[in-house]
C-alpha cells in the first residue's frame, strides 16, 4: 500500500511496540512521515522495530517502559519529549492477556495482574501523555487499543473485557475532558487478529482460528497492519473533527 505522508512532522509514542499490532503501527508511522518513540517491556524486540524503522529510512527510538509502573510510564514519555522535543500523538497499545477461561477460574493475583497494565497503566499513560502534549505541542491526539471483546459480554476473557470497556470509558471521558485544549482522544477496538495474542490461545485451545473464520463477516482474521491503518487515521489530521470514538477494526463481528 502506498504511503501518504498522513504523520509528517509528528512525534508519536507507541507502547506495546515490541510485537504484534503496536510494532506494525511503529513501522507504519514512520512510513508516514513521523518521528516514533517505541515503549515496551522487552528491549530486544524494540530493538529489532527500532532497526527496521532505521534501515527504511525513517526515525525511531526506544524506551523500556512497563505500564504497570507509574515512573517507568512517566519515563518513557520524557525520553520523547527529550529525544524529539515534542509529543503529538500516542498509540496507547500495550496489554497483557489472561488465561482463557471463567471468572470463577481467574486467580485474583492474575485479575490485579491484567488491571494493572491494561487499565491503570493505560491511565497513567494518557494523563502522562496529556502532561507532554500540552506542554510542548499543544495539540495532539491520542489512541488507545481496546478490544472488540469489551463491547459484548466475555465469558472466555472476562478480565481482559471489562478492563478494556474501562478504557472505552477512559477513551470517552478524557475527549470530553481535553477537547477544548484541541486534544483529541480516540480508540481502535480490533477482533480477532492475528497476533502472537491469538496465536498463543489457538495453541492452548485448538480450534480457535478456525472458529474466528467461520464466525467473521468478511470470513478471516485481521493483520496487525489494518489496526494499524486505523490508528495512523485517527492520529492524523485527516480525522480532526473525531473525538470520542472507539472504532471497530473486526471483520464485521461487532454489526452480528
Amino acid at each position: 500500500m502506498e504511503h501518504e505522508n498522513l504523520l509528517t512532522g509528528k512525534t508519536i509514542l507507541v507502547t506495546g511496540a515490541g510485537r504484534g499490532i503496536g510494532a506494525a503501527a511503529a513501522r507504519l508511522f514512520a512510513a508516514e512521515g513521523a518521528q516514533v518513540v517505541l515503549a515496551a517491556r522487552s528491549e530486544d524486540q524494540l530493538k529489532a522495530v527500532a532497526e527496521d524503522i532505521t534501515a527504511a529510512g525513517g526515525q525511531a527510538h526506544t524506551a523500556v517502559c512497563d505500564l504497570a509502573d507509574q515512573d517507568s510510564v512517566a519515563a518513557a514519555v520524557l525520553a520523547t519529549t527529550d529525544r524529539f522535543g515534542k509529543l503529538d500523538g500516542a498509540f496507547n497499545n500495550g496489554a497483557t492477556g489472561q488465561p482463557p477461561g471463567p471468572m470463577d477460574g481467574l486467580d485474583p493475583a492474575e485479575f490485579d495482574r491484567v488491571y494493572a497494565v491494561n487499565l491503570r497503566g493505560q491511565w497513567l499513560a494518557m494523563v502522562a501523555e496529556v502532561k507532554a502534549i500540552r506542554a510542548t505541542s499543544g495539540s495532539g491526539a491520542i489512541v488507545n487499543t481496546s478490544s472488540i471483546g469489551s463491547l459484548v459480554g466475555n465469558p472466555v476473557l472476562p478480565a481482559y473485557g471489562a478492563m478494556k470497556r474501562g478504557v472505552n470509558s477512559l477513551t470517552e471521558s478524557a475527549a470530553l475532558t481535553y477537547a477544548a485544549e484541541g486534544i483529541r482522544v480516540n480508540g481502535v477496538a480490533p477482533g480477532p487478529i492475528l497476533t502472537e495474542m491469538l496465536l498463543e490461545w489457538e495453541a492452548s485451545t485448538p480450534g480457535v482460528l478456525d472458529d474466528v473464520r467461520a464466525r467473521t463477516p468478511l470470513g478471516r482474521a485481521g493483520t496487525p497492519e489494518e489496526v494499524a491503518h486505523a490508528a495512523a487515521w485517527l492520529l492524523s489530521d485527516r480525522s480532526s473533527y473525531v473525538t470520542g470514538v472507539t472504532l471497530s477494526v473486526d471483520g464485521g463481528l461487532h454489526a452480528l
